[in-house]
């Protein structure tokens, strides 16, 4: 693995090979090597409105697959008693963990199977390992001999047969993760020795790998990580994402993130990161990335995971939607086996959150914060919206033990609300045939209720605040009656809150409520979606 040394001229001329002639750029367009110039390049549109993509970490340390993906790190370095005992219990004396290679097989990996799982999520976009800390990386990196997919263990290009079934079969933008160091290359740990004044690693591994990572998968994301503790200019990463931004195949469409040295995390990069599982619950100024394991305590696949270490799908949802509602993405990480396999928890908490997604993504994608990110009366409830639509989307997480839920922050404006309960016409026998029940009211504090009964009655409702002058259609969705008395009131206070009530002996929503409301300065109607 270890590089012979090089003169410094030429560790310089040989990196300049690395970088392809582009067309140039006109100079106004075109980015300096310099923090302040790269953070002024404005984010590709697609990343804000993607808001929900998929993590995957997958390596070496997926063979192990015990306590943490930095297995190596804790066994080898800290010396962690319950990663010792595991080795000493496990596998024969001697055991290195280059020896995991081989093991590192893939044999059911399917990057088919794989982006049809991806794309029933409901995500947007994809970020792959593409070399984590251990140094290995998931293609045939030429500056990783015998220490990579190709030819260990797999013997696959992993990155280019998921870019292609990305690219292939679904909508995803594909994205890759690499980490900058490695743990126990010698020629980082001697660089390191010397206080990053040395710069073997980056001129002769790390920058090379990075420049072919791009040229050759075109990533849309590009997922830094790992800095070791040594400054940007060690890296030379301002010198690199300059040319990532100015002349590389994706120089357009690409985005980065804050993780390009020590001091660079929440503070340099096309968006911020700023620590693990971020989710600050406040609008941020400048657009951030909550990546977040659905295995609490490893990024990794354990084999040791227990079923209350997953996150279920109504806390994850809740993840999500709180950090939509603050102007993040949410990037949702699994970690496939060794074998190249998506668990069945993992393919489990990403097809319930493409089952929420289709019946609620329209308050998801594409959308803003609104000037209120929650409720300030009721907990659980919180707004994103979509400006040039004039809508606002009220999402809410619990529905109120009252039976009641109000809503604080939209300001009704003005003249009635219409709202209607019809029973739809179905097969006979398994419905009553009812006509639709209408009420109105002025915002007084007053209210109007309508009954409806069945049995598997599949109903609409229909809520709406709306101006005096003009009663305008809405979208409405199908909801399965729950084999009981539904009844639905409509009103607005005297102080001016909008509030719906719904008692059902058996209530209960599998996934979440989205109310949407139209309006120009302030709320003016109101369509209640709600969805079994």
């Amino acid at each position: 693995m270890r590089a012979p040394a090089l003169p410094g001229l030429a560790l310089a001329l040989a990196l300049l090979l690395l970088q392809p002639p582009r067309p140039a750029r006109s100079a106004a367009a075109r980015f300096d090597p310099t923090w302040e110039s790269l953070d002024a390049r404005q984010l590709p549109a697609w990343f804000d409105q993607a808001k929900f993509g998929i993590f995957v970490h997958w390596g070496v340390f997926s063979v192990p697959s015990f306590g943490s993906e930095w297995f190596w790190w804790y066994w080898q370095k800290e010396k962690r008693q319950k990663y010792v005992n595991f080795m000493k219990d496990n596998y024969p004396s001697g055991f290195k963990y280059e020896d995991f290679g081989p093991l590192f097989t893939a044999t059911f990996f399917n990057a088919n199977q794989w982006a049809d799982i991806f794309q029933a999520s409901g995500a947007k976009y994809i970020v792959l390992t593409s070399k984590h800390h251990e140094g290995f990386t998931l293609w045939g990196s030429e500056y990783s001999w015998n220490w990579n997919a190709v030819d260990e263990g797999p013997k696959r290009d992993i990155v280019k047969e998921l870019e292609v079934a990305i690219r292939n079969r679904t909508d995803l933008h594909f994205g890759l993760y690499y980490s900058l160091f490695e743990w126990f290359h010698p020629l980082f740990l001697e660089d390191e020795s010397s206080s990053f004044h040395k710069r073997q690693f980056p001129v002769s591994k790390m920058l090379p790998e990075l420049y072919e990572l791009v040229n050759k998968y075109r990533p849309e994301v590009l997922w830094s990580d790992g800095d070791g503790g040594a400054p940007d200019h060690y890296w030379n990463s301002t010198g690199f994402l300059a040319w990532l931004y100015n002349d590389s195949p994706v120089r357009d469409t690409v985005v980065t993130n804050d993780r390009w040295g020590k001091g660079s995390i929440c503070t340099h990069g096309g968006y911020y990161t700023c620590a693990d599982r971020y989710n600050p619950g406040h609008l941020l100024p400048h657009k951030w990335e909550n990546c977040m394991t659905i295995d609490k305590f490893s990024w990794g696949y354990r084999r040791d995971a227990g079923i209350g270490d997953y996150l279920t799908i109504e806390e994850l949802v809740k993840q999500l939607v709180e950090t939509v509602s603050c102007g993040g993405n949410f990037l949702m990480n699994i970690g496939p086996t060794l074998d190249g396999i998506i668990s069945t928890i993992f393919e489990e908490r990403l097809r319930q959150m493409g089952t929420w997604l289709k019946v609620n993504g329209e308050a998801i994608y594409e959308t803003q914060p609104w000037r209120s990110q929650n409720d300030t009366i009721t907990p659980d409830v919180w707004y994103t919206s979509k400006p040039k639509e004039k809508l606002v989307y009220a999402i809410f997480l619990k529905w109120p033990t009252s039976g009641k839920l109000f809503l604080g922050q939209p300001k009704a404006t003005g003249g009635a609300t219409e709202y209607e309960c019809p029973a739809l016409m179905s097969e006979k026998d398994d419905t009553e045939d009812y006509r639709p029940q209408r009420g109105k009211h002025a915002c007084e504090g007053q209210a109007n209720d309508t009954t409806v009964k069945g049995r598997n009655t599949p109903c609409i409702l229909r809520a709406r605040h709306v101006p005096k002058s003009k009663l305008s259609e809405t979208n409405y969705t199908k909801m399965p009656s729950l084999h009981s008395d539904f009844r639905v009131s409509s009103h607005c206070t005297l102080l001016q809150q909008f509030a719906i009530e719904v008692y059902c002996k058996q209530f209960f929503f599998t996934y979440k409520t989205i109310f949407k409301f139209a309006y120009d300065s302030e709320i003016k109607s109101v369509d209640s979606k709600l969805s079994h």
